[in-house]
């Protein structure tokens, strides 16, 4: 059977194939993803569940000039490979390669640039109200939104706006769920409903916000996605269509384990076996330590609480979730919600532990300063993958949250060197403190095998000294001072060196700082976060406040947005990496 995949450059060689060639299409591009994904990794059962709606899409539409927008990005790899991707789709998410998500400077066919969720209704919205503007009345604007993303307040916010207009606008709701763990709530029982038929016709959200709806269809029917899809060109105003898709489809162990094949890492193409990894004598990943550190904690304080948006499996709340379920709460992808409920319940005086990314902390930024802050309410911020993350790149570093907490008054923020630090702080926020706190730390595995030692209390805002030197002061805060460490004892001169770890950004210790600057030559600070705005610039502050004539060199994340790469590259890029501190050490001591 002749190969048309190989031929498919763009979608216009798409379109110029007939309509029964499609589902051979469909297949030989499934294919691809799943043997592509198998040697690079990278997200992987999103995108084989739009395989057909993707075909049908470019199909359909005149893309680049009627305009698609994908929701969540990780649906989109089928989309990269249809619009002139192919050849280099090999190169997806490693450093200098293609982005794992739609990305407007990357490709005309990436019509919005897409990471986290939700954003979709209200972007295409804006685009078709803009043509509408111009004259362009022609225009196609496309929203696909799934992967549990309809859940989230965005998506009604863009919803309630459309409903009030003309706009040519279609939403198409991949229904398939599951976000990266399964959806819940009302609306996933609702929509469950509508496809298992036990919803009356005239009970209909979608209709009720004045939108053209059609569905439920087979996301996997090219023939009736065709016809639909046609049919909702000539029709004027918002439209919604409904798709029920599977995730993972067409590899059987990805449509049994969604949740494990959301982004399974290495494995057969053939059989869908993941390969096994020797983790047995690693340290832990910090988000196992959190988990199971909460779990000891709520076995002994029943007053503690824990709340994830659409994320347990991820930050390892699943632990709670499974030994406390009626105290453990997964809200789905709603972080605004997330962080005023956990403030509605430190109200009633209960203990709790909210964990979300770092970067999805910036979704909820005025319901922490006006609903917990202001407050003055005492939520523990759990934030996860603080730092650079990887392969995921830009839209989901955690590296602002340091300037963008820091300037927020009754805000403690934390930042552990390990896992020991790490459960201590977890340890001393659930006994009570007077002001909310965040403890940020990363993604990935610590320093210790034997990071399950007796808690211990942490004074509040203290540093440490972990070695003591003549000339020049390292001083660091987070899990980046490890790098430090380690650069140190490689040093020929590491009698020069003093290395100060600073637990607590704020409120910071700046009793400490003076001694510093009084006993050393240079003071060199350390973060995994952005300089702007961060810890190096507190310090500079009270270096100048000092009048006392010093060297400080400041070492973070330059005002530039780090792509996307292994996280020992994005180091790196920035300096931070163990090898490029020894240089810089060495060059100071000579």
């Amino acid at each position: 059977m002749k190969n048309l995949l190989s031929k498919i450059h763009n979608p216009t060689d798409v379109r110029n194939l007939s309509e029964n060639q499609l589902p051979q299409l469909a297949k030989e591009l499934r294919d691809f993803i799943i043997d592509i994904v198998s040697k690079k990794e990278g997200h992987l059962g999103a995108s084989l569940g739009v395989v057909e709606l993707t075909i049908a899409l470019h199909y359909v539409f005149n893309t680049p000039d009627d305009l698609l927008v994908w929701d969540v990005g990780h649906q989109a790899y089928g989309h990269k490979i249809l619009t002139e991707r192919q050849a280099i789709f090999h190169t997806n998410r490693a450093m200098n390669g293609i982005s794992g998500f739609p990305k407007r400077s990357e490709s005309i066919y990436d019509a919005f640039g897409v990471g986290h969720s939700s954003t979709s209704i209200s972007a295409a919205l804006g685009m078709a109200l803009a043509s509408q503007l111009k004259g362009d009345t022609g225009k196609q604007h496309i929203a696909v939104i799934g992967d549990a993303s309809i859940a989230s307040g965005m998506a009604f916010e863009g919803l309630n706006h459309a409903g009030v207009t003309d706009a040519n606008l279609l939403v198409i709701l991949n229904d398939n769920a599951i976000g990266i763990d399964p959806s819940i709530g009302a609306l996933k029982n609702y929509l469950t409903a509508v496809k298992e038929g036990k919803n009356p016709k005239q009970n209909n959200i979608i209709k009720s916000l004045n939108f053209d709806y059609s569905g439920p269809i087979d996301g996997h029917d090219i023939s009736k996605l065709l016809s639909e899809l046609n049919r909702l060109k000539r029709v004027k105003g918002p439209k919604f269509l409904h798709v029920i898709t599977t995730k993972g489809k067409g590899l059987q162990l990805a449509e049994e384990d969604q949740v494990k094949y959301h982004a399974p890492g290495k494995f057969d193409a053939a059989t869908g076996k993941i390969h096994p990894k020797e983790e047995s004598h690693l340290p832990p990943k910090f988000q196992d330590v959190f988990g199971h550190t909460l779990v000891e904690l709520a076995q002994q304080n029943e007053k503690i609480i824990g709340i994830t948006p659409a994320m347990p499996s991820g930050s390892s709340m699943k632990y709670m979730m499974e030994a406390f379920p009626k105290r453990a709460f997964d809200v789905g992808i709603a972080e605004q919600h997330a962080v005023t409920l956990s403030a509605g319940m430190a109200t009633q005086g209960m203990v709790v532990f909210c964990n979300i990314y770092s970067t999805f902390l910036q979704r909820a930024y005025d319901q922490l300063i006006h609903d917990v802050a202001l407050q003055n309410l005492p939520v523990i911020f759990c934030l996860d993958r603080a730092g650079f993350v990887g392969e995921d790149g830009a839209t989901h570093h955690g590296i602002f949250d340091i300037a963008y907490l820091n300037c927020i008054p009754n805000m403690i923020l934390a930042a552990p060197l390990d896992e020991i630090e790490l459960r201590n702080l977890m340890f001393t926020a659930s006994e009570g403190l007077q002001h909310p706190i965040a403890i940020r730390y990363p993604r990935g595995r610590g320093e210790n095998t034997h990071w399950q030692q007796p808690f211990e209390k942490i004074s509040i805002g203290k540093s440490k000294m972990l070695q003591k030197g003549t000339k020049i002061a390292v001083v660091s805060t987070g899990t980046i001072g490890t790098n430090a460490t380690k650069a140190i004892a490689q040093l020929e001169n590491k009698t020069l060196f003093s290395h100060y770890h600073f637990p607590f950004i704020k409120p910071l210790d700046s009793a400490s700082i003076p001694q510093i600057i009084d006993a050393y030559e240079i003071i060199i600070t350390l973060e995994e976060g952005v300089l702007k705005g961060g810890f190096g610039q507190q310090i500079n502050t009270i270096v100048a406040s000092q009048n006392k004539k010093i060297t400080i060199i400041n070492l973070g994340i330059p005002d530039t947005f780090i792509e996307h790469g292994t996280v020992l590259e994005q180091q790196q890029f920035c300096n931070l990496d163990v090898s490029s501190l020894i240089q810089l050490f060495n060059s100071l001591s000579r």
